[in-house]
């Protein structure tokens, strides 16, 4: 794919993560979990907030309807599945998946209310141009996104509107990561573990928040090590370009939206920059792998 193209898909990948993955660290979240029987938050990291693992597992796991606890372990693709399907299963016998579905969208909406304050008009023409992103876009392989298609509800609240929207952009990307991971042939340990060095980050560490084994990361190291795609703890020639090369697949599965943005792209960009900015000063979000993804154009 182009660089350029690129940058532009993993812009507003970037931009928007911070105001749609605020929903996993949101309080009115962890207290809504809670009233339903979860536990609350475990602690913090910082002025964060973070979820309870079953919370987390069911209220994602929503976006899929109330599936087997497998399905969501399959769609999430990169955690170990039997600490999905635990925390799922545990979720189940607590709730249903309308309800933390609901429970869910209204408090990442009352987040972004309490940190960015009432809609204005930029919410409004921000969301319909997530809504112009979203319009060429379709279910096939994309389990997650097609979730939350079923889900929507033509909210008339703009704050609403525009998380609904921006979550959607964000879990179709997830689903053509996935694919493309997959189609190289990987597993979920593996990409995790050449995410770690692709973001720069000391291997076994990131991945570590995905449920694998010392056991598990380390076969899985022997396995990337006798493809050539690892070297003493880093990526070989060949390892670089097979990641890069998945990232660039999982930015052609962003083409459309990307190109239906056209132009205005940069109009998004510059609303969802400060609000990410504020987000995450006021300790709404935790931070991620997009922040380290190299050659972000910032």
């Amino acid at each position: 794919m182009p660089p350029a193209a690129a940058r532009r898909s993993r812009s507003l990948a970037a931009a928007l993560e911070p105001v749609v993955g605020q929903v996993y660290f949101s309080p009115e979240c962890h207290e809504a979990y809670a009233r339903l029987g979860f536990a609350g938050s475990p602690g913090q990291l910082g002025a964060v907030a973070l979820p309870d693992g079953p919370a987390y597992f069911t209220s994602r796991g929503s976006l899929l309807g109330q599936v087997q606890p497998a399905v969501i372990a399959a769609a999430f693709g990169v955690f170990k599945p039997a600490v999905v399907q635990a925390g799922v299963q545990h979720g189940w016998s607590l709730t249903d998946a309308p309800t933390i579905f609901a429970a869910r969208r209204a408090g990442a909406v009352a987040q972004l209310e309490r940190v960015l304050g009432p809609a204005g008009d930029d919410v409004g023409r921000t969301a319909t141009l997530l809504e112009r992103a979203v319009d060429p876009l379709g279910v096939e392989g994309r389990p997650l996104y097609a979730g939350l298609e079923s889900w929507w509800d033509d909210p008339s609240d703009p704050w609403t509107r525009l998380f609904h929207l921006g979550d959607m952009l964000r879990e179709c990307r997830g689903d053509a990561h996935v694919a493309a991971w997959s189609s190289a042939a990987l597993d979920a340990v593996e990409i995790g573990l050449l995410n770690d060095v692709y973001m720069g980050l000391p291997l076994k560490s990131y991945v570590r928040t995905r449920g694998w084994s010392d056991e598990e990361l380390e076969a899985g190291e022997a396995r990337l090590v006798q493809r050539g795609w690892l070297a003493d703890g880093a990526l070989t020639a060949a390892g670089r370009d097979a990641r890069e090369a998945i990232e660039d697949a999982t930015d052609r599965g962003m083409a459309r939206a990307v190109a239906a943005l056209g132009d205005d792209l940069d109009a998004v960009l510059d609303v969802l920059r400060p609000w990410g900015e504020k987000i995450r000063a006021t300790g709404a979000y935790v931070g991620g792998p997009v922040d380290l993804w190299p050659n972000r154009d910032d």
